[in-house]
């Protein structure tokens, strides 16, 4: 049963709850390794005001306790994280069992501060503000586990450096949800690249060439969870929601930083940004209003255009990069979101496709520069099926090899914020991340930032 109390948490106990989980959290990290050896994680949502909120909840995680702490203002986009919870508690197959705890005075951020019924805060909602949010959760000793994007502008930014800075300090966990690690054509594009007998070294590549795109394109409307996708009005303001240079890019930059250049500490002065475009989609009055279900703020006749589509053409290390997003109101009946992305190296382009031959799902091709037939194929039988059982090549009569994947590696979109959740609760214990992780988050929020900056 899915359980909502306005604010049921007595005074008392949330005191009681504050010390159990928050005692000396300011202190070194030796309190938090007794933390995480004596107390379940508790999770505090603030704000949930995007569907992202909720799809770390799909799944249930030993480590963290079923009881979520829910602190927003009262209003649609609460109903619906609470709706989207109860349907994943109520579904025949692998029902979860969370109960919730809800504060929805106008104060909800203070109570949160207040009251610290939980050690991590989940955001994801109005990204305008995100990053206050942030600050508030790090500086009171809670660690974040956010949405993308952390920041959408320069200033931004800027406090995003200060964050991190607190973070540390507090020896905080402060993470971003980057799914696209998780998909697995992504993953094999990543894998070969790194096998030099295959594909050699990356290419420098050009402005009209580069090394590496990446290109994306997604639609307003769309079901999730098998139910319409109803977005909240904010979510085509680009003051609040963000341009089409900082949002989904977030995704693609992240591809670029963590495939070519795997393990590496990166810094901003890695970044030249050479050229970045913003461009919008126009919705029509039925469009807006069949996606948001509110009366459109024009008239009929009217649109309203939406700088939702973003180009940047930016080096990192010296080498040429492209990411691209575009927004379309639906997809056409039978087709879904597309991905395409070539990674260019010496010896063979790693190409991914996702199109109509491909059913619209991603699918890795392998396109030899040289006679290495015979290195491709011992890196698949020899290397990679070791890690990942099942998968094989099939030659195609264009000369390209295309990796073929088993269907169970296929779990979608919706199931990677598991697997990523998953990936946070392991740092979370081990009460550290990887040595690039902070740096090169920094680095990904500086190139979108800085993209922005250049197309206004």
């Amino acid at each position: 049963m899915l359980k909502f109390n306005s604010k049921n948490l007595s005074k008392a106990a949330a005191v009681a709850m504050a010390i159990s989980l928050f005692q000396n959290c300011d202190s070194p990290k030796e309190s938090m390794d007794e933390q995480k050896s004596t107390a379940p994680i508790q999770i505090v949502s603030l704000d949930p005001g995007h569907f992202h909120a909720g799809l770390i909840h799909k799944s249930m995680y030993p480590e963290v306790d079923s009881t979520i702490h829910v602190y927003a203002p009262e209003g649609e986009e609460l109903r619906d994280y609470l709706k989207r919870i109860a349907g994943y508690n109520e579904r025949p197959e692998n029902p979860t069992a969370w109960s919730i705890e809800t504060y929805t005075g106008n104060d909800f951020l203070q109570e949160m501060i207040q009251e610290k019924a939980g050690n991590v805060m989940v955001v994801a909602g109005k990204n305008d503000r995100k990053i206050d949010y942030i600050l508030a959760a790090l500086e009171n000793g809670m660690n974040v586990y956010a949405d993308k994007p952390l920041v959408i502008d320069p200033a931004g930014f800027q406090k995003l450096k200060t964050a991190f800075e607190i973070a540390g300090e507090k020896k905080l966990l402060f993470y971003d949800i980057m799914t696209e690690r998780f998909e697995i054509s992504t993953i094999l594009q990543k894998e070969l690249s790194m096998i030099p007998e295959v594909f050699g070294t990356i290419e420098k590549g050009s402005l009209d060439n580069p090394a590496i795109t990446k290109e994306s394109v997604h639609h307003f409307f769309k079901y999730v969870s098998g139910a319409p996708l109803i977005r909240p009005e904010w979510f085509f303001d680009t003051e609040i929601e963000g341009s089409g240079l900082v949002d989904v890019t977030t995704h693609l930059v992240d591809l670029v930083q963590w495939e070519a250049f795997p393990d590496v500490v990166l810094d901003t002065a890695d970044v030249e940004m050479l050229q970045a475009e913003l461009l919008p989609t126009s919705l029509d009055y039925e469009q807006y209003q069949q996606v948001t279900g509110k009366v459109p703020p024009f008239e009929k006749g009217e649109t309203m255009d939406v700088l939702a589509n973003g180009e940047m053409n930016y080096t990192l290390k010296g080498v040429h990069a492209k990411v691209s997003v575009k927004w379309a109101f639906q997809a056409p009946e039978g087709t879904a979101d597309t991905h395409y992305s070539i990674m260019r190296g010496t010896k063979a382009n790693l190409i991914i496709r996702q199109g109509q031959e491909e059913n619209y799902k991603p699918v890795l091709y392998v396109k030899l520069l040289e006679a290495q037939e015979e290195a491709l194929m011992d890196a698949i039988s020899k290397t990679l099926q070791s890690k990942y059982p099942g998968i094989s090549l099939t030659k195609l009569e264009n000369g390209e090899f295309r990796v073929d994947v088993p269907e169970s590696y296929s779990v979608g979109h919706e199931a990677h914020f598991a697997q990523v959740t998953e990936n946070y609760l392991k740092f979370f214990k081990a009460g550290k991340m990887p040595e690039w992780e902070v740096p090169n988050m920094l680095v990904k929020y500086y190139t979108t930032t800085k993209a922005f900056e250049l197309a206004q």
